[in-house]
């Protein structure tokens, strides 16, 4: 049965790619994240990358992002980028429309100039009515739309989504994981998205790497073909999802 990937252990160093992590090693102390690195994401790709806790995911996301620098190696990032952090890092006392104008504010745009500008996008990302609403009085799901919106407003091209659904319940995040497909679609972006979840992973990405436990290192590089839009009951998915994990238990 085709399952829609081409396996392959070393990832593809490609002449066009957008991002490019060339035998990038990270450490803490005496404890190495990331060992000889190596993957490159292409333009309008959505590439995401699992492996175990500790493995250094987050860590590659803020390599990226320019949050950290290697101990060896190099990181190229041929745009700018726009990074989700794991928690929505909503902030308490603004309301939802605040909360997401505020990546714009952070462009020197004025508040209800950017507030103008985000107001339009809440029914498109399902959150009509809800604009003036509190954090506290959003649901999870309803908060991480919010954060999400906030991410794509300043327009970069590249996005670094760090397990952007997993605090929340089986339903809210299958929910969402269909709504930022569609949302990719409408919207193509160059994507880094870290997660967990390996039928995440397939169900939305265009290839899917696994790293090794902790050092990180690639042990696996699958490219996705099933065409979109696509469903978890897809046998195909199914059995490229068998694939990813059987590389991530070796």
């Amino acid at each position: 049965m085709q399952t829609g990937a081409a396996p392959v252990i070393e990832p593809r160093l490609v002449s066009e790619a957008q991002i490019r992590i060339d035998g990038v090693t990270r450490r803490f102390g005496d404890v190495t994240a990331l060992e000889r690195l190596r993957l490159d994401v292409r333009p309008g790709e959505v590439l995401g990358v699992v492996g175990p806790s500790g493995c250094g995911k987050s860590t590659l996301l803020e390599l990226v992002a320019g949050l950290q620098s290697p101990d060896a190696g190099s990181v190229a990032v041929e745009s700018e980028t726009a990074y989700m952090p794991q928690r929505d890092l909503l902030l308490p006392w603004r309301d939802a429309l605040g909360n997401a104008a505020l990546a714009l504010e952070c462009q020197g745009v004025p508040r209800a100039e950017a507030r103008r500008r985000a107001e339009p996008l809440f029914e498109r990302f399902g959150l009509a009515e809800f604009e003036r609403s509190r954090p506290a009085e959003l649901s999870g799901g309803m908060r991480q739309r919010v954060a999400f919106l906030r991410t794509l407003l300043p327009g970069r091209p590249v996005l670094l989504l760090d397990e952007p659904f997993g605090a929340l319940d089986a339903i809210t995040r299958a929910d969402l994981q269909e709504w930022l497909a569609g949302m990719l679609a409408e919207e193509p972006r160059t994507v880094l998205l870290v997660t967990h979840d390996v039928e995440e992973a397939v169900f939305l990405a265009d290839r899917v790497i696994v790293l090794s436990a902790r050092p990180g290192r690639t042990v696996a590089d699958f490219e996705v073909t099933l065409p979109r839009p696509r469903s978890v009951t897809d046998p195909d998915l199914a059995a490229l999802r068998r694939d990813a994990l059987e590389a991530l238990r070796s």
